[in-house]
């Protein structure tokens, strides 16, 4: 009796505890602990950042030296390498032939002039005793034909005597400009043939120019750097060696290729530097650093703030009510740790930095410590690095 009892008490109190436990249930829940996030104010400064090309330094000024005429190599007038003066003597060909051809067309040239005066005298005499009609009248033709053709022998032997001396001027190779002269490709007696023979490389140093390609999108934008060449800020075009150093000249348009490649969809752009400390070489590979036009007074908000959803960009934003509210943003560049905002942030806005993965739209949030700021509002931000590449450049 006493077992029944015990029973029946454990299963009165269990529905009694069963009952409770629903009540509890039925009661309806309480708002969702609030989010600790760290807040930092959306600023405005000026973002200063550039976009990148693989680029290759040239000489503006270059030229391929080779014979004009035949020989041998008979004397060289320079130290390769050196910087060499226009109209420097570089290169001598055998010239002992040429002067004789250039003495022998003067020397033709001489006797021809001699002819053109005894037929001269000829015609003026003949032409005085035909006044006195003292001679037939076919020999004072025949005197003024002779005459007429010494003249065109004369002018036959003044060219004769020109190309001798263009022979004999290109017997002495010298230099067409002012430039550094390369390695010599002959030697003393080596043999030149016209036209065919590679003697040296000569080419100016100051200024260099600076050859990239651009996606043919890019054009108008590099149209509008060429047309407004004279009013743009130094700063536009700027070079970086090939130690990662900066190059301190700055640069300015050259010019535009006349035309698309059609494999490739590129055009050629040609950039002039200065070049005093002779620091750029032809051929030298480098980065060239053009400036973004959207540089300027532009909100930029830490890197961490953004958050990526099926290609697009957000960030969370603290409410008047302690809320976060989700927020689509236009970005830009990223400089260093910042990023600029192009659109859907403006200057003062509290951006959440910390805690965003466990946010939600509307979810209430506690501010914690304020993070630290890199730099004062109102300082220029400078891109180092992560700027856009050319093909994605707005």
């Amino acid at each position: 009796m006493k077992k029944t009892l015990l029973a029946l008490s454990y299963a009165v109190g269990l529905f009694a505890w069963t009952s409770c436990g629903n009540k509890d249930a039925d009661k309806p829940a309480g708002p969702p602990p609030a989010t600790p996030v760290t807040l930092v104010d959306a600023r405005v400064t000026d973002a200063i950042y550039y976009d990148e090309y693989p680029a290759t330094v040239v000489a503006i000024n270059t030229v391929e030296l080779r014979s004009q005429v035949a020989g041998f190599i008979t004397n060289i007038y320079f130290k390769e390498g050196e910087m060499v003066p226009k109209g420097k003597t570089l290169y001598e060909i055998d010239r002992r032939r040429y002067q004789a051809a250039y003495q022998q067309a003067l020397a033709g040239l001489r006797s021809t002039q001699a002819t053109v005066q005894n037929a001269q005298v000829n015609l003026e005499r003949y032409q005085r005793l035909a006044q006195q009609d003292a001679i037939a009248k076919q020999v004072v033709d025949n005197a003024s034909t002779a005459y007429a053709t010494a003249q065109s022998q004369v002018a036959e032997a003044q060219a004769g005597v020109a190309l001798a001396r263009t022979d004999l001027d290109y017997s002495l190779v010298k230099a067409p400009f002012a430039g550094r002269i390369g390695i010599s490709q002959v030697r003393l007696g080596s043999q030149v043939s016209p036209g065919s023979t590679l003697l040296n490389t000569i080419s100016g140093e100051n200024p260099m120019a600076v050859d990239f390609v651009i996606p043919a999108s890019d054009l108008s934008r590099f149209a509008d750097l060429e047309r407004q060449a004279s009013t743009r800020d130094d700063s536009t075009f700027r070079l970086v060696l090939p130690n990662g150093s900066a190059y301190k000249q700055p640069g300015k348009m050259l010019a535009i290729d006349r035309g698309v490649n059609q494999q490739t969809g590129t055009v050629q752009i040609r950039v002039q530097f200065p070049n005093p400390g002779r620091e750029l070489k032809d051929g030298m590979s480098t980065v060239l650093r053009v400036l973004n036009r959207q540089s300027g007074r532009r909100v930029v908000v830490p890197y961490k703030a953004i958050i990526e959803q099926m290609g697009e960009n957000f960030v969370f934003v603290a409410g008047d009510s302690s809320k976060a509210h989700q927020r689509k943003v236009q970005l830009g560049p990223r400089l260093r740790d910042q990023i600029v905002v192009m659109e859907g942030l403006k200057q003062g806005d509290k951006v959440i930095t910390e805690g965003i993965q466990r946010l939600r739209e509307g979810a209430p949030i506690q501010v914690g410590a304020p993070a630290p700021v890199q730099a004062q509002a109102g300082t220029p931000v400078q891109a180092q690095g992560n700027q856009p590449t050319p093909a994605t450049a707005k």
